[in-house]
């Protein structure tokens, strides 16, 4: 994450990796392939380094760190980074309360909102006593190796065998002309 938050906010910039390298006194050839490794996360920045890309970003250390969530404000950098990254938005619901949404132009929204629909699902069963609070914690904290109907963790040999199978499937739905 650390290598996405470097190239997004060099991004911001219109630097080139060889223009931020020369700007945090990397020399020469090296320049470039210095910053490629930070934005690879092939090496990690030391923590002066980091403040020196900030202060060229014109933005906070916590804003280019992986945010730490065990405080409000590494949580709140941990929303602007999940805003780049996937699309996420702030809005008000009808009653004027803060809640999040995403973007559905959003490169992301195919693949994220399913996994939030599914968690809105589970939620909604804890909420109307269909299941219990043990049963959303095993379906939260086993996600996505869970079946919801069963409430039994998937093992990797049945996903992959699951996967086999449903390919096997679909080419011969082809073959017979049904898909």
């Amino acid at each position: 994450m650390l290598g996405k938050r470097i190239r997004l906010f060099r991004s911001r910039k219109g630097l080139k990796q060889k223009e931020l390298g020369e700007m945090v006194g990397f020399m020469g050839k090296t320049s470039d392939v210095r910053i490629a490794q930070y934005e690879t996360e092939a090496r990690t920045p030391k923590d002066d380094l980091i403040k020196q890309l900030a202060d060229i970003f014109g933005v906070t250390t916590r804003a280019i760190t992986v945010p730490n969530i065990d405080s409000y404000l590494g949580l709140m950098h941990t929303f602007f980074a999940l805003e780049d990254e996937y699309g996420f938005q702030i809005s008000t619901d009808k009653d004027g309360r803060p809640c999040i949404t995403l973007d559905k132009n959003h490169q992301a929204y195919d693949q994220i909102a399913p996994m939030l629909f599914a968690w809105l699902s589970q939620y909604s069963k804890l909420k109307q006593g269909e299941i219990s609070e043990d049963e959303y914690d095993n379906w939260r904290y086993n996600f996505p190796n869970i079946e919801p109907t069963t409430g039994y963790v998937k093992n990797a040999i049945s996903d992959k065998l699951d996967a086999e199978l449903q390919d096997a499937l679909s080419e011969e739905m082809k073959k017979r002309g049904l898909l």
